[in-house]
């Protein structure tokens, strides 16, 4: 699997093999001056969960919407489940559950009449009550729409992209917006689809949800993979198991980080900077005598196992939330946009 980033070259179509869920080679889409996809390579394979992480803006969402047949390519070539869009593409679509990043049902349908009204779009799917029992919206079948929470309205939008029992689902940041417990519900429907050999393409700004959910992600900004694998091996990429986070009252020269132990990288964003570094124990002791002896105070000092997100500042120099850090080198110098 390769990823391009020259736009518009001439490129042939996806040779996907016979697992392969979806393909494309070369995708382009521009807005205008705007290129949101930029040359993209990508293969998933049947049965898996494969995710797109990156921020606002990254081209997630237009990629998947190129998938769904919403959006027509500007460049390249790309299939589902083998085949091409064309005409309407009615018989396509019919095997595929679509969950969008945001979507307005009638207020005053109770559920079950909602989860029949889009089970009526297929020639062939699962029962409406089958689908509401696989989100956990039984109990909720003669409520009106309106009564429901923001976290029981997102499974409802997954029980209506489930009730044609597709082949493949796409859901575009199924969880944003909602409380923790609410997020963590859809996750185990996720997790439950996957047992059922589900293909599942998800887009997600949070790395969390990446990890648990994904077998393979692929980590995209600005309309191109930047990285792509296992969650767990992207991580082990970073060359080191754990972030140092440390604030001080004014921002920190870089003598006082210079030649840390076990140091391999430093990100900086204000007073703030994190530290990736190979052993917590042997960095940290050092690093809080260097404070006392310049006279800095430490505000906040916090360690974690190193995440996706880290490998995307490690990468683009940026958070998933967008915000500027700036690198400077440890073992090896920080990547910087």
């Amino acid at each position: 699997m390769r990823t391009r980033s020259a736009v518009g070259s001439e490129v042939t179509g996806p040779r996907s093999g016979p697992g392969t869920a979806l393909a494309c080679r070369g995708l382009v889409k521009r807005y205008g001056d705007l290129v949101a996809v930029a040359g993209l390579d990508l293969e998933v394979e049947a049965g898996e969960c494969f995710g797109l992480l990156g921020p606002n803006g990254a081209g997630k969402t237009t990629t998947v919407e190129l998938f769904e047949g919403l959006l027509a390519p500007d460049g390249g070539r790309l299939e589902v489940l083998g085949e091409h869009w064309q005409g309407d593409g009615q018989r396509l679509r019919a095997r595929l559950g679509v969950q969008l990043q945001e979507t307005r049902f009638p207020e005053k349908l109770r559920v079950i009449e909602l989860a029949e009204l889009f089970r009526s779009f297929y020639r062939d799917g699962l029962r409406p009550e089958a689908a509401l029992a696989l989100v956990g919206l039984e109990e909720k079948r003669r409520a009106f729409v309106r009564e429901l929470s923001g976290g029981q309205k997102q499974r409802l939008s997954l029980a209506c992209a489930l009730v044609g029992d597709p082949e493949i689902l796409f859901l575009d940041e199924p969880t944003t917006g909602l409380d923790p417990a609410s997020r963590r519900q859809i996750w185990e429907i996720v997790e439950r689809l996957k047992e059922r050999g589900r293909t599942v393409l998800l887009t997600t700004h949070y790395m969390e949800e990446a990890a648990r959910l994904c077998d393979r992600v692929a980590i995209v900004d600005r309309g191109r993979i930047l990285a792509l694998g296992a969650p767990a091996e992207l991580v082990a990429s970073l060359g080191a198991e754990h972030v140092v986070e440390l604030e001080t009252d004014r921002e920190l020269p870089d003598a006082v980080l210079a030649d840390l132990p076990g140091l391999e990288a430093v990100h900086r964003e204000g007073t703030t900077v994190r530290l990736t570094v190979r052993e917590v124990h042997r960095v940290v002791p050092p690093l809080l005598a260097r404070l006392s002896e310049g006279g800095f105070e430490a505000r906040r000092l916090a360690t974690h196992h190193a995440t996706l997100e880290d490998l995307f500042i490690a990468l683009t120099g940026r958070t998933l939330e967008g915000g500027a850090a700036a690198g400077v080198g440890g073992g090896q110098e920080g990547a910087t946009a």
